[in-house]
């Protein structure tokens, strides 16, 4: 089986280093944190287009390269391909899908990312939003998620792994299981392809 795996908000915790870092960079407009859920920073903080994009252009390169991976996910993911699932890190971060130098740079930030963190994988895709048909082309058999907007449409056709945060609370069906920390995601993975074998025997 084929396991896809998101990175912002799955193996970073986004939220947090949004909040935190956005709190910091926002003040200086005398702004806080006002949509505490939101996904966005400008609604997070209730910013302007010009002071989100003075805020990303100042972090999105540090956030890319320093930000660390969540606690157990390298742990976690090596357990899961030595039980013989095949990992694919399928992410649609700005940038790495644009065939131009900003999109080089990216693409090599987050390869040199991924192994600084111990992240092992078997193949990497860059793609825009559409992340569903990128499950299809590829048989992704299970999917691990935060963005709500992926979640309600994969879970559609596949299992999807939401990664709990404040912005896909709403997150909901049969198709989908909220974990808490990496640990928790191995258990939910075990759970979903053991009650597979279940319902197939």
């Amino acid at each position: 089986m084929k396991i896809g795996i998101d990175i912002d908000g799955v193996l970073t915790d986004f939220e947090k280093w949004q909040l935190d870092v956005g709190s910091k960079f926002f003040l200086k407009y005398n702004k806080n944190v006002v949509v505490p859920d939101g996904y966005d920073s400008d609604i997070v903080f209730n910013a302007t287009k010009e002071m989100d994009s003075e805020f990303w252009s100042r972090y999105l390169y540090d956030y890319a390269q320093n930000e660390p991976a969540r606690k157990f996910s390298s742990e976690v993911i090596d357990k899961l391909r030595n039980k013989g699932y095949e990992i694919y890190i399928i992410t649609a971060r700005y940038l790495t899908d644009k065939n131009d130098d900003s999109g080089n740079e990216m693409r090599k930030i987050f390869k040199e990312w991924l192994k600084s963190n111990k992240i092992n994988y078997d193949k990497i895709i860059f793609t825009s939003e559409d992340k569903l048909e990128i499950c299809k082309e590829n048989s992704i058999g299970i999917m691990i998620e935060d963005k709500v907007e992926n979640i309600n449409n994969i879970s559609k056709i596949i299992p999807v792994i939401c990664f709990n945060a404040g912005y896909n609370k709403m997150c909901s069906g049969k198709n989908v299981f909220r974990a808490y920390s990496w640990y928790d995601v191995y258990y939910q993975i075990t759970n979903i392809i053991d009650n597979e074998k279940t319902i197939s025997d």
